[in-house]
């Protein structure tokens, strides 16, 4: 089975260089039997890397350990569903699945029958990424490398990584970075043809939407993950690793608001050129950065020799991309100019600013340890401080933004509307101001978040309310007839609302979860009662029990809030057969106003333990409002009518 997968690479190799010349060939003489093979020589190389993916999957499932990495990521105890999630486990099998998905949406793509003339060269550009990988996997990480002698039992698979989380968080990730391949591919299509006008982002907008929805998915299950599986309070820790998947959604979001420019304005047409290129190189860095060994993280494949070759590739296509761009400057400024400083046009360009500030900082504070080593010979390492200082005030000027932009119009506003658009978003912010002081929540940063999160509340639910209006006037229908046909029939601007609904419940979460959160360390008897924040906590005794193939070691504890009804639950250690350190399972108990996060740290042989405590605010708002966002995408995404652009804007070019 292992030759059989190996030789389904090197023929998929073999398909993507024959695709590639024949693409070369028959641009040149303008053969179209060459091209339409060139379109085989794509399919071919999906059909071999599906056999070679197909091949290590069925490996990994029947327990096949005359295989390396079957071996070194498998057990014949291991759950099937882990099984099979060992396809993305270790380095050579996450670059496996990178190439099977990364040829399967080539084929798809350049088996449409629309746009013809732009599919040679959008086939070549994605010919040329598949042909990188392939490349790798079969001289540099090959998945199917066979073992010496016989090996009866696996290593099995990382604890950490036997998680729900970990089925879905890194596949919906790799689909977000290969999905940007696409736009990507018909940006440098267009600048090749000259063809600079807004085709290239209309044919690809459901493709950059859906890559941008697979980021947020994956940054969000990334996110829960961390949570509830590695068991010290939080959810995001600017890891490198974490880092390197959100920089491209920042850039990824500022393009998909910047091409809506392009589209109705015929402006930014360089900026979303450049936007789209940086954006997919930034892809390939975050496979570089796992890969590379030069940064330190939990999320990392450790240290490889493909480091320096992704480093290579990535030189390679940003030195071609921005060199073809820079050659195609005079036709892309042939575009119109702002006409006024308070307009959507303005508040588009100064959000997508701010979303490359706060990329470009993260960036900056991801390679900064990298960077001082190589200049001054000692590392300097940079923590969630220096990120959260940055990133706060950015990221409230962005979701400020998203306020402010929807009450503007394009071209330019005059002040009566202003006033009038503005006046009951004030006054929301206002009200919650006070009533958040009265409260007792005075820290500068919950005033300000609750300010500016009320506001674009307000703002979103008065466009609504205004549009409801206006279509009750002019059709007669009833309240809820009338709201449905509006949100329906012109779905991409109202699915973006409920996109910015589901951040700005993100961003309260995640600021009371910062700016309100408790830790606390306690160490306790059987029997023995401790209080903290209002919570009374007994601890009742360890326990200890089987579970699969694990043995799970729990404390039996029972708590009450304000000596509300008690609850019980079980913070855990869990010890797997295949690894030397248990792996740690927090208790949770989770409300709309705050979670009680408990963690069994450690014991004694009279049974006294350590809990370590965190009560922190809010965080289901960030999980709800995650969903909300992914509502909001599919929402925008639904085929039919209100899912385009509008008629009056597909005429224009």
């Amino acid at each position: 089975m292992a030759d059989i997968g190996y030789f389904a690479l090197v023929l998929a190799l073999v398909m993507s260089l024959y695709a590639l010349v024949c693409y070369a060939a028959g641009l040149k003489t303008k053969r179209s039997d060459l091209l339409a093979s060139a379109t085989g020589g794509v399919i071919g190389t999906a059909v071999f890397t599906a056999v070679a993916g197909g091949t290590l999957v069925y490996m990994l499932v029947t327990s096949d350990f005359s295989v390396e990495y079957v071996a070194m990521y498998t057990s014949t105890d291991l759950p099937t569903i882990y099984k099979l999630t060992a396809l993305w486990a270790g380095n050579d099998g996450s670059l496996l699945l990178w190439a099977w998905v990364l040829t399967a949406v080539a084929a798809a793509v350049v088996l449409g029958k629309k746009n013809r003339d732009l599919m040679p060269y959008v086939g070549s550009v994605m010919m040329v990424v598949s042909a990188f990988f392939l490349y790798l996997l079969c001289f540099e990480a090959n998945p199917f490398t066979k073992v010496w002698g016989m090996v009866q039992e696996g290593n099995g698979l990382n604890p950490m990584l036997q998680n729900p989380g970990m089925i879905i968080h890194p596949i919906t990730l790799y689909f977000g970075y290969i999905g940007f391949t696409v736009p990507f591919a018909f940006a440098i299509a267009a600048l090749i043809t000259r063809q600079t006008d807004d085709r290239w982002i209309k044919i690809t907008r459901k493709w950059t939407v859906l890559s941008w929805l697979f980021l947020s998915l994956g940054n969000l299950y990334g996110a829960q993950w961390a949570y509830v599986e590695l068991g010290w309070g939080g959810y995001w820790a600017w890891d490198p690793v974490e880092n390197a998947s959100l920089i491209p959604w920042l850039t990824g979001s500022a393009f998909l608001h910047s091409v809506m420019v392009q589209e109705r304005k015929n402006m930014l047409k360089i900026w979303n050129m450049f936007l789209i290129i940086i954006t997919f190189g930034l892809t390939l860095f975050g496979t570089f950065l796992v890969r590379s060994g030069i940064v330190a993280s939990v999320h990392s494949f450790g240290n490889s020799s493909l480091g320096a070759m992704f480093l290579i590739f990535i030189i390679l296509v940003m030195s071609g991309s921005f060199y073809l761009l820079a050659d195609r400057l005079k036709l892309l400024r042939q575009s119109n100019e702002f006409e006024g400083l308070i307009s959507k046009e303005s508040s588009f360009l100064l959000n997508n600013l701010l979303l490359v500030a706060s990329a470009f900082s993260i960036l900056w504070g991801t390679m900064f340890p990298v960077i001082s080593e190589a200049v001054t010979g000692s590392k300097v390492t940079v923590g969630p401080p220096f990120f959260n200082a940055i990133n706060a005030p950015i990221g409230l000027a962005f979701v400020l933004l998203m306020g402010i932009c929807p009450l503007i119009a394009w071209r330019r506003t005059n002040l009566k509307n202003l006033i009038s658009n503005f006046l009951v978003p004030m006054g929301a912010a206002l009200a919650v101001t006070v009533a958040l002081v009265f409260l007792g929540l005075t820290k500068t940063y919950a005033l300000v978040t609750g300010a500016i999160t009320s506001f674009v509340i307000a703002a979103i639910f008065q466009e609504v309310v205004k549009g409801v209006g206006v279509r009750r006037k002019m059709t007669g229908e009833s309240l809820p007839v009338s709201t449905v046909r509006l949100l329906t029939r012109n779905r991409r601007r109202y699915g973006g609302y409920i996109i910015h609904l589901g951040i700005v419940m993100m961003i309260i979460g995640i600021a009371g979860s910062n700016i309100y959160n408790q830790e606390f360390t306690k160490t306790v008897r059987p029997g023995e009662t401790f209080h903290t924040s209002g919570y009374s906590v007994t601890y009742n005794g360890l326990q200890q029990t089987p579970k699969a193939n694990t043995m799970v070691v729990y404390a039996d504890v029972e708590v009450s809030k304000d000596g509300g009804k008690p609850f019980a639950i079980k913070p855990e250690k869990v010890f797997y057969p295949t690894s030397e350190q248990p792996s740690t399972e927090p208790a949770i108990e989770s409300t709309w106003l705050e979670d009680f996060y408990i963690i069994l740290a450690g014991w004694e042989q009279d049974q006294s333990v350590s809990f370590k405590v965190n009560i922190n605010p809010l965080v289901k708002w960030l999980w709800a409002g995650g969903y909300i966002l992914v509502f909001g995408s599919i929402f925008a995404l639904w085929p039919g009518r209100g899912s385009g652009v509008g008629a009056k804007y597909l005429a224009r070019s």
